[in-house]
């Protein structure tokens, strides 16, 4: 299983640290996403890291205010937000792909196997 935390209210330009944690199995040859929906909105893969933590990808309209990043001894991947704007108010929840390849992310919704509770995030300006 799949479990989002970390998210809350904030004013415009915080930040917060999204946690997931994986219980029951290993991610550690996971490519794991992060992802958010916004009410009305489809949902739309924010960041993304390989199993490695050696390759990630970063939507663009969140670049260079968030990074992904992992812990695979604690089994947890992160996401870091910075500079967090309105249009960041969204459910925020991390996705799964056991890959062999330690250099492979995606960045496709549709290419990920398991998908853990989302995280609420509100940003107020």
């Amino acid at each position: 299983q799949l479990q989002a935390s970390g998210g809350g209210l904030v004013q415009v330009g915080g930040s917060l640290r999204l946690s997931c944690a994986a219980s029951g199995r290993t991610i550690s040859r996971y490519a794991v996403g992060w992802s958010r929906q916004a009410p009305g909105k489809e949902c739309e893969i924010v960041a993304a890291i390989s199993w490695s933590g050696g390759f990630t990808y970063s939507a663009d309209f969140v670049k260079g205010r968030f990074t992904i990043s992992r812990d695979n001894a604690k089994n947890t991947v992160y996401l870091q937000m910075n500079s967090l704007k309105p249009e960041d108010t969204a459910v925020y929840s991390c996705a799964a792909r056991n890959v062999y390849s330690g250099s492979a992310y995606f960045r496709n919704i549709v290419d990920y196997d398991y998908w853990g509770q989302g995280t609420q995030v509100t940003v107020s300006s």
